[in-house]
């Protein structure tokens, strides 16, 4: 018997918040020097020596910088995420005329998916601005940008508040939401169709196709969303970090200043850590997700 909607939804609200964590764990080095790399493209020469630079700097705590933001960012996102997934996925239903019980399309899926992302950006935007704040903080004192102070995530808290007041937090959500619409779009469509074809090869359910197809759907759809919306998001990274020093322009305005004066080549600047980072991390969120949502799922068919 299928749970009632309530009890789906706080189950597909935690199975989102267990694939977050898992998602951060395996992928924030990667995550940091993406980070760095967009927003000062010119000091590093690649994404090893990013990473080493950071390492020799502050050892692996440097790699590590705002994981506690990034973990309350993806716990948050990817618990209202896959929550509005669920209840979009009812709502296409609904619309379409099908059963409440009738499977999706996997362009039906993906239409939910980033539909559904207009919500998690709003719990993402806040904690991912505290995120890059402070794991492009090193950068930006070096650079003269701001005064050196405490590197510390309630410090960076403390400051927006100060500086620019609560509406400080939602710095970049335009580009945050122009991010994730298309992306989280190409982010279930890419990771449904994969799982239909390793159905199809296996001959069974999409359900049972096992860890390692899961993991691996996971990342294809993850490298699906980055190479889309990747130019986007190092804008949104740039208005998050560059705003610490004052008004910051907005999305076209600071697009278009990068096309001109660094080229766009440095709009990708990040992309190989970010593509390697997708299949440890997605892997790690769709097998969190998909794990913990078959067992809690269980505890209602018995």
């Amino acid at each position: 018997m299928a749970p009632h909607q309530v009890v789906q939804a706080i189950i597909d609200l935690s199975a989102g918040a267990i694939g977050g964590a898992a998602c951060v764990f395996s992928g924030q080095p990667l995550d940091t020097a993406k980070v760095k790399m967009q927003t000062f493209p010119s000091l590093y020469r690649g994404s090893i020596h990013c990473i080493l630079s950071t390492y020799k700097q502050d050892g692996v705590r440097g790699l590590y910088q705002g994981t506690i933001p990034a973990l309350m960012a993806n716990i948050a996102e990817n618990s209202v995420l896959f929550m509005s997934y669920g209840f979009c996925q009812q709502v296409i239903r609904f619309a379409a005329g099908l059963h409440h019980d009738a499977v999706l399309s996997n362009m039906q899926k993906a239409c939910a998916g980033s539909v559904a992302s207009i919500f998690s950006s709003l719990v993402l935007c806040p904690t991912e601005l505290v995120k890059c704040r402070l794991q492009a903080m090193y950068e930006m004192e070096m650079s003269g940008k701001i005064a050196k102070s405490n590197n510390s995530v309630w410090s960076v808290v403390k400051s927006i508040m100060r500086n620019e007041g609560p509406q400080g937090f939602f710095q970049g959500l335009t580009t945050t939401i122009a991010r994730e619409v298309p992306g989280y779009f190409c982010f279930f469509g890419a990771y449904e169709l994969c799982r239909t074809g390793f159905a199809d090869y296996m001959e069974c359910e999409k359900d049972d196709i096992g860890v390692a197809p899961i993991a691996l759907s996971g990342g294809i759809g993850g490298a699906s969303l980055w190479l889309v919306v990747y130019p986007m998001d190092c804008v949104k990274s740039r208005i998050q970090v560059m705003s610490m020093t004052g008004k910051q322009a907005g999305f076209f305005k600071t697009f278009m200043t990068i096309a001109r004066s660094e080229g766009m080549r440095a709009l990708y600047s990040g992309l190989t850590p970010t593509i390697v980072r997708c299949f440890p991390a997605n892997g790690a969120l769709f097998l969190g997700y998909e794990v913990s949502r078959k067992l809690m799922m269980k505890e209602f068919d018995n």
